[in-house]
């Protein structure tokens, strides 16, 4: 384990060689397999505080672990492309140590794959114009709501947060009842400030999420 820290540790490298450094630790911590269990959970949050360490983590708008789960193109690639990487050297011609080199690179090759796949994943469903779309298309089939709350809500996702009292202006709805629209978004718990009388941001209820991210936790 020291070896293992000393090898995997960030000084000195890149961000490539950051990145690089992550997935092959992955593999690395799990093979060493230091604990009688939990080796898998401790490996995922491994690299998971490595990509924000290596900066490449986007404050947690992507996961490795919700990759690893799913794969690229079905669930058991994650075991597969760990057992592969368990390869003996094969070889003079195959690395230096115990195990396979050509194996790692695959793996680790798999891993960013599987990284990028996540972030594109992501940005998709972070997009500004397609999450807007979702937004209204979610608040069309919410008959409680008035029409006019749908630009409240768009608003307040392209510009991060509002004042309460730009609603009227937004919904081109009288003061009081553009108001009222607004403190029924926040009972709702789609908008939400740090003081009562504070600027709204946008929030993403638990009853929200298949309709504005959908696939987002699913793993069919």
């Amino acid at each position: 384990m020291r070896y293992f820290a000393q090898r995997y540790r960030f000084d000195g490298m890149g961000r490539a060689g950051r990145i690089i450094a992550m997935a092959a630790a992955h593999h690395r911590f799990n093979y060493i397999h230091p604990f009688p269990d939990g080796n898998g959970r401790v490996s995922r949050l491994m690299s998971h505080a490595m990509a924000w360490h290596a900066d490449v983590a986007a404050h947690g708008l992507w996961s490795i672990s919700r990759g690893l789960a799913r794969g690229l193109e079905s669930r058991t690639e994650y075991e597969q492309m760990m057992d592969l990487a368990d390869t003996p050297r094969q070889g003079d011609f195959d690395g230096r140590g115990n195990l396979s080199e050509r194996s790692l690179i695959d793996f680790v090759t798999w891993f960013l794959r599987v990284a990028l796949d996540q972030i594109t994943f992501m940005s998709e469903l972070f997009d500004l114009d397609n999450l807007a779309n979702r937004l209204r298309t979610f608040m069309a089939r919410q008959d409680r709501f008035k029409p006019e709350a749908a630009a409240l809500l768009e608003q307040t996702l392209v510009r991060g947060e509002i004042e309460r009292g730009e609603a009227s202006r937004i919904t081109g709805l009288p003061v009081r009842t553009a108001q009222r629209v607004l403190n029924e978004l926040v009972g709702e718990g789609l908008l939400a400030s740090a003081t009562p009388k504070g600027p709204v941001s946008l929030r993403f209820p638990a009853q929200t999420l298949e309709a504005l991210f959908p696939r987002l936790y699913s793993l069919a």
